[in-house]
């Protein structure tokens, strides 16, 4: 090591110089003094690693007391602030699934806040005066909703169709449509779910069309389930046909072999009443037969991440017996805020409005109009020199895999680049506190007031402003 370096390392504040600091002494009454000393051992790390590199070749400013102290002190900020914070959802995507999916309900969240914070009767019942079972708060509502015979509820719907298959088909044969084998987000995939499970999966028909012979032409001794996928996140259009599930029902009958359905985001509202695609709601395929079902409760159904499975409780209850249901299963807060989210489905008239899930995906162009305008005006007197703001037609889409080509007419806040790029726009808008996360299209930002919500406002508006800042 040269000279030059050894006396460079020489010239380093020590921890008890930093912890002298009046800026240190001021961290230290507030922030615990490990996470102090952290964030001072970090910083010095960088600074030895730059001498190191040569980055620091000379007598620098970084290496003074004061400038190393407020180094500490910003990575001191950083070290305290949580990993998993609140963002604005100025994308236009609902169900967006890197930003936490569904919002929860207002009395969703009421009643986490009332089980976590105390003890709750979660695997003890209250009228026998002993241990009970978790799955009886939610099956009975769930059975009430959709007059599923039987119902109970795991982490989320990989794992339910993991452990479903698995329980019914391991060491034997699942028979599956070829146009259904999906992969969704997080590289999902179901020809890999079923290899997990230990099922022999038997492909059927081809990408575009599966008829009621081909599953007929498989069945044998070692069938012992056959599967359809709602394909969710993609459509196949034009010259197509699959097996409805009367049809699959009525097979499954006559050969004694379970027909489960995977509707993927599921959803317990007839979406075509409001005017949009038509969604197969939970209620419809049970009622046309099918032995088991299983969705997510995060998606179109607007509640916490879990996967649903309903059906026939000789199914079901072989289902709760697999070991793995162990690993799976849900805790207190996801069936406290499940719960509560499937009691305002008891109400269809008010539903739409309470779940904010179905309230973004039913709101009207009308609406969304005049929510733009109010928050356009929030930005009067904003500084143009960087970018100009305009509003503008566009569509937002449902997101989560769940009606991909359904359009959202929508309301957008666009601003336009000058002397700041749109992606230098974007990349402030993302690091701002908190964090507003929007879409580039056309070298233009886009914020879709579809998803931003009403109390957050003040924090775009904020955020706009401060970017209009050189």
């Amino acid at each position: 090591m040269s000279t030059q370096k050894q006396s460079l390392f020489r010239e380093i504040p020590g921890v008890d110089q930093l912890l002298a600091t009046p800026l240190m002494e001021r961290a230290l009454t507030s922030h615990p003094r490990g996470l102090v000393l952290n964030a001072i051992h970090q910083v010095l790390e960088d600074i030895r690693g730059k001498i190191k590199s040569g980055a620091i070749a000379g007598p620098e400013p970084e290496l003074q007391l004061e400038t190393v102290s407020e180094s500490v002190s910003e990575r001191l900020a950083a070290l305290s602030k949580p990993s998993l914070r609140e963002v604005v959802n100025a994308t236009g995507v609902v169900v967006h699934t890197n930003l936490g999916r569904s919002i929860l309900p207002e009395t969703a969240l009421n009643r986490l806040r009332a089980i976590g914070g105390g003890y709750s009767n979660l695997e003890y019942a209250l009228d026998q005066g002993k241990r009970g079972s978790r799955y009886v708060h939610v099956e009975g509502i769930l059975q009430e909703l959709t007059g599923a015979e039987s119902a109970m509820v795991v982490n989320n719907n990989a794992g339910a169709v993991l452990i479903a298959i698995e329980t019914l088909a391991r060491g034997r044969e699942a028979v599956v449509s070829r146009g259904q084998l999906v992969e969704i987000g997080g590289s999902f995939r179901i020809p890999d779910v079923m290899r997990k499970s230990g099922a022999r999966m038997i492909e059927v028909g081809t990408t575009n069309k599966t008829h009621p012979k081909d599953y007929e032409e498989v069945i044998g001794p070692e069938t012992a389930l056959l599967l359809k996928v709602h394909t969710s996140n993609f459509q196949v259009v034009g010259f197509t046909q699959e097996v409805p599930m009367e049809a699959l029902a009525d097979l499954g009958r006559r050969h004694g072999i379970p027909v489960m359905e995977d509707l993927g985001s599921g959803c317990l509202m007839d979406f075509a009443r409001i005017g949009m695609i038509q969604e197969p709601t939970v209620q419809e395929v049970l009622a046309q037969g099918a032995d088991l079902v299983t969705f997510s409760g995060d998606k179109l159904l607007g509640g916490p991440q879990a996967g649903i499975i309903l059906g026939r409780e000789g199914l079901m209850e072989a289902i709760r017996k697999n070991p793995l249901n162990r690993a799976l299963r849900i805790d207190k807060l996801t069936l406290a805020a499940l719960e509560e989210t499937l009691r305002l489905y008891r109400d269809p008239a008010s539903v739409m409005a309470h779940i904010p899930t179905l309230r973004m995906i039913s709101q009207s162009y009308e609406s969304l109009r005049k929510k733009a305008n109010r928050l356009y005006a929030r930005l009067k007197g904003i500084r143009t020199d960087n970018f100009t703001v305009q509003r503008a037609d566009g569509n937002s889409k449902v997101g989560g895999g769940a009606l991909p080509l359904q359009e959202l007419p929508t309301r957008l806040l666009c601003l336009i680049p000058r002397k700041l790029s749109a992606q230098t726009i974007e990349n402030r808008l993302r690091t701002h506190s908190p964090p507003v996360i929007a879409r580039v299209e056309k070298d233009r930002v886009m914020l879709d007031v579809r998803t931003i919500q009403t109390q957050e406002f003040n924090t775009v508006a904020d955020a706009i402003r401060a970017v209009s800042f050189p």
